[in-house]
């Protein structure tokens, strides 16, 4: 039987279509269909869009309730300052917040305020507190870097944070920082938001504002800057301790002439200004120029709190016993000799103190670089001082009876079951006090302690000024226990003076900014320690050390210098402890982890430093012929001189390194003292 054929389905409306229609009408179901997808997604981002509105609104007013109080924005809340001077009323440092007078903005140098505006905002007229395409370009920045490379804040903002924030990253105080930046610009004119900020934010050392900055390192007032000066206070603005020129003249002018570029960049100054600007040398305060001298200040600061007490709410100047030119020759003295590899031998730090004879400082160098390490290895660095002790050691002996003449055999001794050894094992026989100092002999001195007592020698050395604890056994008399620079200086001051007690000392005034004195320091005497006979024989041990000895290095022509070297086992520690007719000064030289230096001894990186200073250092006059002690010590050094030639050249101790001739040497010494 034939099937009938299968009937379609299709609605007889359809089936009577032709292609084209039904093609039409498959469009337009396609397109209804969008149509509601469409109109579905849009329904549902307006709705995400009103939920997170909301939740943004909410997080908004949170951020707006947490604001800080702006009702205290015209006031400066700010702390005592303190200014320190040294002897002759040069500025060495500020303490505390300098905050100097307001200044308007109409007052301003047009300079200054260009410069500032060319490196901080260049939109900032144009912007509403936050500008959209610096923060843009500083976005896309710090992504491609994947760190923060570059800040997009405006002045309004960096004058927000700089009144009302912490300087915490975090997104909550970004958005505070902008929401205030908004308010302040409803608040306030432009002009008036600039004077703000210039009047309020830090330019290192102490200083808020230009007018103090300008009086902290140019001496005057902000209305006389010119270009190249108002360039480098803009220039500090980015990292005011980076930039500052009392910590690195070098980088601060470079900085400055990054100022001037953008300032040529931006059309604010011409070719010619940039140019004329940045050949002009820029003068910093000269009592501004030591950044060394910021370890006296750390020694005085807390003694000045103890005077006028810690509640004491207004502004100080206090006269200090420093002299600023002592201080720069310090600091030179140190930074060339360990910046030069042959003269340090291995000696990365330094130490210097000099004490005028009554115990006042006048330089104080606590490190090679205040800026990388505020350990002052004067004060805090207790280290052995090797044969630099054994100054305490001869003056008991003489104090005993000994005198520099007397004889003693350099051979090897014993006491009990210790056996100290002289340098490298060699003995050069009999031999007067006078050379066995000089030489720095370990067998010499450790019989003459043993003659004379190592109590009295401790006894003695705590009456000169040694404050550290001395432990009474066999190796007091080669110094194996550890002292510092200071007291080591205070303890050689009555060798310089005529043998009385002399107290470190740095304060000679304090009074108020309105010249009421709080305190003055009164000249005091100290005790006599040294009786006549000692102090003259000690002398002449001393001016042989620098005469012919291992202190040759220290000598300078001209002057009277006397010392005597130190060396620590596996030359960890160096030390030269001497003493002109003004200065008395000890020089440590060593690696703060107490590794052995490449060799450096007493007599020889210490004993440059010494010299170097001592070239330089302002001193009240020149030996202009010998004293007697002098005399005394030249004819003891011409009645050795004969038997110091036919001696082995051998050097016996660390200090005695280089051959030499001492004829030669020691009449190098009598000239220079003619």
């Amino acid at each position: 039987m034939a099937r009938k054929p299968v009937q379609s389905r299709r609605p007889s409306s359809e089936r009577r279509r032709s292609p084209a229609q039904r093609r039409a009408a498959a469009r337009r179901r396609k397109a209804r269909q969008s149509t509601g997808l469409f109109g579905r997604l849009v329904k549902y981002g307006a709705a995400a869009a009103l939920i997170l509105s909301v939740a943004l609104g909410i997080w908004l007013v949170a951020m707006a309730r947490d604001l800080p109080d702006t009702s205290g924005l015209t006031e400066v809340e700010r702390t005592p300052s303190i200014a320190f001077y040294d002897q002759n009323g040069r500025l060495i440092a500020r303490r505390g917040s300098a905050h100097g007078r307001v200044a308007e903005i109409d007052d301003l140098p047009p300079y200054l305020v260009d410069a500032v505006l060319a490196v901080e905002d260049r939109r900032f007229y144009d912007h509403f507190g936050v500008d959209i395409r610096g923060t843009a370009r500083a976005l896309w920045a710090n992504l491609r870097a994947g760190r923060v490379v570059q800040g997009g804040s405006t002045l309004t903002q960096q004058l927000a944070k700089n009144l009302f924030l912490t300087p915490e990253r975090t997104m909550r105080r970004k958005v505070q920082e902008m929401m205030l930046a908004f308010w302040l610009e409803s608040r306030f004119s432009k002009d008036e938001i600039l004077e703000l900020y210039l009047n309020r934010v830090y330019f290192g050392g102490g200083a808020w504002g230009v007018e103090a900055a300008s009086m902290r390192y140019f001496g005057k007032s902000v209305s006389e800057l010119n270009l190249g000066e108002s360039a480098l206070l803009a220039g500090l603005l980015k990292a005011p301790s980076r930039y500052s020129p009392v910590s690195d003249a070098e980088r601060a002018a470079a900085r400055a002439t990054v100022v001037l570029d953008l300032m040529e960049q931006t059309g604010r100054i011409s070719s010619d200004e940039r140019y004329e600007a940045a050949a002009t040398p820029i003068r910093v305060s000269r009592g501004a120029s030591s950044p060394g001298a910021q370890y006296f200040v750390d020694w005085l600061a807390p003694r000045v709190r103890e005077i006028v007490g810690p509640d004491f709410e207004l502004d100080l100047r206090i006269t200090t016993t420093l002299d600023v030119d002592a201080q720069r020759a310090a600091e030179y003295a140190v930074a060339s000799t360990l910046g030069d590899e042959d003269a340090a031998r291995g000696a990365s730090e330094a130490a210097l103190i000099s004490l005028a004879h009554d115990g006042a400082v006048r330089a104080m160098v606590g490190g090679r670089d205040y800026t990388r390490s505020q350990y002052n290895r004067v004060l805090l660095a207790q280290r052995q001082p090797g044969s630099a002790f054994k100054a305490f050691v001869y003056a008991s002996a003489f104090e005993a009876g000994l005198r520099p003449d007397d004889i003693r055999t350099d051979a090897p001794v014993r006491v009990g079951d210790w056996q100290p050894a002289n340098y490298n094992d060699e003995y050069r026989g009999e031999m007067t006090l006078r050379e066995a100092f000089a030489r720095s002999s370990n067998s010499i001195a450790v019989q003459v302690a043993e003659e004379t007592g190592r109590g009295h020698i401790a006894r003695l050395a705590e009456r000169l000024g040694i404050e550290t604890h001395l432990r009474i056994d066999r190796s007091l008399a080669l110094g194996a226990y550890e002292v510092n620079p200071l007291e080591m200086a205070v303890a050689y001051a009555p060798f310089a003076n005529g043998g009385r007690r002399a107290e470190a000392h740095g304060i000679l005034m304090i009074e108020t900014s309105d010249g009421e004195i709080l305190h003055e320091a009164s000249p005091v005497a100290g005790d006599r320690v040294l009786d006549q006979r000692t102090y003259a024989n000690m002398r002449d041990l001393f001016s042989a050390v620098t005469g012919w000895g291992t202190g040759r290095r220290a000598r300078v022509d001209g002057l009277d210098i006397g010392g005597k070297t130190g060396t620590t086992n596996s030359f960890r520690d160096a030390w030269f402890a001497g003493f002109s007719e003004d200065l008395v000064t000890v020089v440590w030289t060593g690696n703060d982890d107490n590794t052995p230096t490449d060799r450096a001894t007493g007599g020889s990186t210490p004993a440059t430093v010494f010299h170097r200073y001592m070239l330089d250092a302002p001193r009240s006059g020149l030996a202009s012929e010998p004293t007697s002690t002098a005399l005394e010590a030249l004819m003891a050094t011409l009645q050795n001189a004969e038997a110091a030639v036919d001696a082995s050249t051998t050097p016996a101790d660390p200090e005695e390194e280089e051959e030499r001739d001492l004829i030669g040497a020691f009449l190098s010494g009598l000239g220079g003292n003619n």
